[in-house]
């Protein structure tokens, strides 16, 4: 690719993981590399043992699974700090054509990679790298930055009527 875009997947609404994996499935089958960093997720998740078990991608996983909402421990900003450090080595060795940065936009929010540092990120990227940052509450100046920017909304949620997490659906 001789131009890599950089994608945003926000709001409150179901899909923004989903629609980031869809396009990082979609790279894999044309031969491209892919990179999944998950910010705040841990887990042997559905998408992950499969993805887990495709050539071509790496998968990194940055969080506590325990962190959602509210002040994040010591333990949560280590595992970003952690994050980064890889992510920048990573992103810099030219290996992916596509990096996925799930949750990007929460660690942002909460305070646990601060925004100049992903600006950083994205604005040395190789040339040709595709971007994609998901997650709530993109910051501003993520989304001016970004090329392609998607608001997730909810309109109706099966959450709400007690429907928790499916295998395969939801992990």
């Amino acid at each position: 690719m001789d131009r890599g875009f950089i994608h945003v997947y926000t709001g409150n609404g179901k899909g923004k993981t989903t629609a980031a994996l869809g396009l990082g499935i979609r790279a894999l089958g044309a031969g491209l590399k892919v990179l999944l960093v998950q910010f705040l997720k841990k887990g042997d998740f559905s998408e992950i043992r499969f993805l887990g078990s495709q050539p071509n991608i790496e998968i990194r996983q940055f969080g506590t699974g325990k962190f959602v909402k509210g002040r994040p421990s010591k333990e949560d900003v280590e595992e970003a700090e952690r994050g980064i450090k890889e992510i920048k080595d990573l992103l810099n060795s030219g290996k992916f054509d596509v990096v996925i940065l799930d949750e990007a936009n929460i660690a942002v929010k909460y305070g646990l990679i601060d925004l100049e540092t992903i600006i950083d990120l994205i604005e040395a990227r190789p040339k040709g790298t595709e971007i994609i940052l998901t997650g709530r509450g993109a910051d501003p100046k993520i989304i001016e930055l970004a090329d392609l920017v998607t608001e997730m909304q909810e309109i109706k949620h099966y959450f709400k009527k007690g429907v928790y997490a499916r295998i395969g659906i939801e992990k």
